[in-house]
This record gives C-alpha cells, sequence and structure tokens, in this order.
C-alpha cells in the first residue's frame, strides 16, 4: 500500500508542478481511462486479462507535440488452471497488480490520430514483487468532444518480460 501512495503523490506532485510551470496559451490537459489488455507471451500462460484504469496529463511542447506524463494501477486476473494451482498450494489469489508510472511524447500526425510513446517504471502491489522497467509505443485517436482512443504494445522489463496489447478508452478534460 506504501508503494501506491508513493507512485500517486510522484504523479500528482509531478502533473500539478508541469500545470504551474505552463504559460497562460499552453496550458495541458488531463485525461482519466480505462485499460483493457491482452497478455502476450508467457504472460498470457497465467493470465487471460488485464484490466485497469489510468491518469494521463499532456502538456503541448511544440505544434502538434505534446510532453505525457501518465499513472494507473493494473491488475492481471489470473487463468482459473492457475488459481487452482496456487490454491493447491494454499494461496488465494486473484490475480497480481501493479502501477505504471511513464513519461513520454504524443505526436498528431493528421486531424485527430497521433502516435506515442512512453518510457517509465512499474511498480508490483505484491509483497517483494519489485520494479521494472516500462516501454510503451501506441497509436490512437482523439475525437471531437474529448474522448480518445488508442491502442499500445506494453512491455515491462526485469527477469524477464511481462507484455500485453492494451486498449485505452479516455476522457480528456
Amino acid at each position: 500500500m506504501k508503494k501506491v501512495l508513493l507512485a500517486l503523490a510522484i504523479i500528482a506532485g509531478t502533473a500539478f508542478t508541469t500545470f504551474a510551470q505552463t504559460k497562460s496559451g499552453d496550458s495541458g490537459k488531463f485525461s482519466i481511462g480505462v485499460d483493457a489488455g491482452l497478455p502476450l507471451g508467457s504472460t498470457k500462460d497465467i493470465s487471460s486479462f488485464a484490466i485497469g484504469g489510468s491518469l494521463k496529463y499532456e502538456l503541448p511542447i511544440a505544434t502538434g507535440t505534446l510532453f505525457t506524463i501518465s499513472g494507473g494501477y493494473t491488475r492481471f486476473l489470473y487463468k482459473s488452471e492457475f488459481k487452482d494451482a496456487l490454491k493447491a498450494l494454499g494461496v488465494n489469489k486473484s490475480g497480481e497488480g501493479f502501477i505504471p508510472v511513464k513519461a513520454g511524447i504524443k505526436y498528431y500526425i493528421e486531424n485527430g490520430f497521433f502516435a506515442e510513446g512512453q518510457l517509465g517504471a512499474v511498480f508490483s502491489t505484491e509483497s517483494g514483487g519489485g520494479t521494472a522497467f516500462a516501454y510503451s509505443p501506441g497509436v490512437g485517436y482523439t475525437f471531437d468532444g474529448g474522448f480518445e482512443a488508442g491502442v499500445r504494445y506494453e512491455g515491462w522489463s526485469h527477469n524477464g518480460t511481462i507484455s500485453q496489447v492494451a486498449l485505452r478508452l479516455a476522457y480528456c478534460f
């Protein structure tokens, strides 16, 4: 729980500090979204689905280019056979939680279409879970009215890789 609070404090502090330093005409925007992912590689052997939420702040740095920072929570849900194997060992868990914290660049290609890349760290919410390096390239579209949809590959590397293809549906404000 301490890791969760620390990560959220870092995200909030960075977002508000960045927001405070913007010029009046260069104000950024926030988005809040729901993330759903399909595990890839060896991750799909133990998990069939990932679900979570995220908060992102975007600050314009050039025409059509934004600096982004984001944080959130992702839970990989275990497959039933993996849960059964854990129960046989006396462990009753439905999945594993993670807190990704990333920064990157978002570039609008044409109209509402964009490409984005982010790097950062992922903190496990499990005891002894540790921290991993995070990277996530993706593409998406920003709709009129403040809604956004994006697809990304996300990899977390530390003694192996946990990876997923994820969809983010968000509201920008």
